[in-house]
């Protein structure tokens, strides 16, 4: 069988699949991973709040927490327990999902949700495997060499251990929670020592921190506690109709088990939070990092159907799509009218690479489905206060960051590679909406970022993604592929910057076909034969996520078909992928906020459509091809 026919019969079959993945609403919702690290702070949170209200005597079913009794909390926590015992690592350590290594921030969790649990003894052995990881990797001085400056999620976790008494509150940094009681328009000049979207750890956990080890500074103690209650109304005015802040276990759970530890159990923004906890388990007894992906999910599988045949011919979300757009000010950023979340759900924030994906996709739609009228029109009414608010987040540096604009000094706050990319994309399919001065002046400043972003050997990396196997857990073949993508939708692939980060794609390419870890391509030097063992053991770790974005990158840079070799051995591997069932194989690819580990189910089949149906032309059955 030729390349040619394999190809149209990968791209039916995985076009049938993937619109099979569909929801009854006519969207792709998917499906975020189990993990270790949400499960364990679940266990935490309720765990605390349950010894709180015995403490206080409150009554459960009197409160607005979706349970009714102590019992069903007990129950949550001990299926949270088992789920967790069960997928402990053989080096003794927790990853944050199913698939992932060991790290010391979930193997610490773990330790301290069984304590607070109070299943120490019941799972002895457990922790002891444990405790001989986190010593293994320096235990509290590791955590802070892992996250170095940033406290986004090292002070959480020491503040989880603190609860449990596994470390002292000295280990645990005072968050100036009183900074929170300022507008919002102002934090990012106060120099927060936590990113953005984490304001509700800064408040909850430095109440706790406060009240469990005071300040000795008077004019300290003082002004803390005149904060505490503007702060806790700042908590309830952030906290959205779900009870979960961005919809994320973790940091929902960090926030319910603060409160909790310091009397406030039975306040609304806790009671809140566990009804979204208590809601969000799934039936094995596990959590998710997040509740969903939906929009993201959505927006992605419309582009990728967009480019087959019979992919796009009928598209039943419009109306969804259109309705995730937000239309008022959002409490938890202040961010403006006119973006879109990852999710329809409350919880989810405007950011930077979801709304270029809804906008990207309502322009596919609107050239390649039949539409009313009225569909048209209200299609048309969200595009430009959709532009408007993305060109809007411009920094000052010229790149695009994820939520808010100007937050420049800790991870995931700064601008990225691959949210500039997205920004371009979504501006190439609809630069007729704007004016055409502004947009040459956008698109110069914003080409000029990815420039002055691009490392000497070539590539991009992304800020969103990662890839543990990398050395440095960064993902250059997400990153370069995304950002090929926009200098593609320009007509710019004959940059010398496009050119550069196209040669270092093409050479990152496994012997066997296909893309994934690119250790080898970034320490050139083998000082001995174990060393190049090493290296080329990694380079074999190819998946299918990532071989499918570079494959697609490449087509679509490469217009001059040098790299068509490259570009054939990439499908084939795709093809057997295919072809043996195993292109749904999920990895851990995405790098949520602080290091945080996830995979999507439906990620492999979303990138692999995309990448077939970019092929179509190049291995169509009028090319010439050998057969196999």
């Amino acid at each position: 069988m030729s390349i040619a026919q394999r190809l149209t019969a990968a791209i039916n079959r995985t076009t049938s699949h993937l619109l099979a993945e569909r929801s009854k609403d006519g969207i792709w919702e998917g499906e975020l991973s189990s993990s270790a690290l949400s499960t364990a702070t679940a266990v935490s949170a309720l765990a605390v709040f349950r010894n709180g209200l015995q403490a206080s005597e409150a009554k459960v079913s009197e409160l607005n927490c979706g349970l009714g009794d102590i019992e069903e909390i007990s129950e949550l926590i001990d299926r949270g327990v088992t789920w967790i015992a069960v997928h402990q690592n053989s080096d003794g350590g927790f990853g944050d999902t199913t698939l992932s290594y060991s790290n010391i921030a979930t193997s610490m969790l773990v330790v301290a949700a069984l304590e607070l649990a109070g299943k120490s003894g019941e799972y002895q052995s457990l922790i002891e495997r444990a405790n001989k990881f986190i010593d293994s990797r320096g235990r509290v001085d590791g955590l802070r060499d892992r996250y170095g400056k940033d406290k986004t999620f090292a002070v959480p976790i020491l503040t989880n251990a603190a609860i449990a008494g596994l470390v002292d509150w000295n280990d645990v940094s005072p968050l100036p929670f009183e900074l929170a009681c300022f507008p919002q328009s102002l934090y990012r000049f106060l120099k927060m020592p936590v990113v953005s979207y984490a304001i509700p750890a800064l408040v909850a956990i430095g109440q706790a921190r406060f009240f469990h080890k005071k300040p000795w500074n008077p004019i300290s103690r003082i002004i803390r506690t005149l904060a505490v209650k503007k702060s806790l109304r700042v908590l309830e005015r952030m906290q959205p109709d779900s009870g979960g802040y961005l919809e994320a276990i973790p940091l929902t759970s960090f926030v319910v088990m603060s409160l909790a530890s310091i009397e406030r159990a039975d306040h609304p923004v806790t009671c809140n939070g566990i009804r979204f906890i208590s809601g969000s388990v799934r039936s094995d007894g596990s959590w998710p990092i997040d509740t969903n992906l939906a929009t993201w999910n959505t927006s992605l599988s419309i582009n990728a159907l967009s480019k087959c045949p019979s992919g796009l011919q009928t598209v039943d979300c419009l109306e969804w799509l259109l309705n995730c757009q937000h239309a008022t000010r959002h409490p938890f950023t202040g961010a403006a009218p006119g973006g879109w979340g990852w999710s329809n759900l409350s919880g989810a924030v405007p950011d930077c690479d979801d709304t270029p994906g809804a906008l990207i996709a309502l322009s596919e739609i609107s050239k390649k489905c039949e539409m009313s009228t009225e569909d048209r029109r209200q299609l048309e009414a969200s595009i430009a206060p959709g532009i408007e608010w993305m060109l809007g987040l411009q920094n000052r540096d010229k790149g695009w960051p994820t939520f808010c604009r100007g937050w420049g000094k800790l991870p995931f706050d700064r601008s990225g590679s691959d949210l500039t990319a997205h920004v371009l994309r979504a501006l190439a399919a609809w630069q007729s909406k704007v004016p055409k001065s502004r947009l040459t002046r956008t698109l110069n400043s914003s080409f000029k970022y990815l420039e002055n972003t691009q490392h000497a050997n070539g590539y991009w990396l992304p800020l969103w993604f990662g890839n543990q196997d990398d050395p440095n857990e960064e993902n250059p073949i997400y990153g370069t592929s995304k950002v090929l993508l926009a200098y593609s939708d320009w007509g710019k692939e004959n940059d010398e910057v496009a050119k550069r980060g196209l040669q270092w794609l093409v050479e990152q390419q496994n012997p066997n076909g296909g893309w994934g870890s690119s250790v080898a391509s970034q320490d050139k030097q083998i000082d001995d034969e174990s060393t190049a063992t090493a290296i080329t053991l990694s380079y074999m770790e190819s998946s299918v996520g990532e071989t499918a974005l570079a494959v697609e990158a490449i087509v679509a840079t490469d217009k001059g078909h040098k790299y068509k070799g490259i570009i054939e051995k990439g499908l084939l591997w795709l093809l057997d992928t295919v072809e043996k069932d195993t292109w749904t194989n999920p990895s851990p690819i995405g790098f949520y906020f602080a290091k945080l580990w996830y995979y999507e189910r439906l990620y492999p089949m979303i990138f692999t459509v995309s990448a077939l149906g970019n092929c179509q032309n190049l291995f169509s059955e009028s090319s010439e091809h050998a057969q196999l």
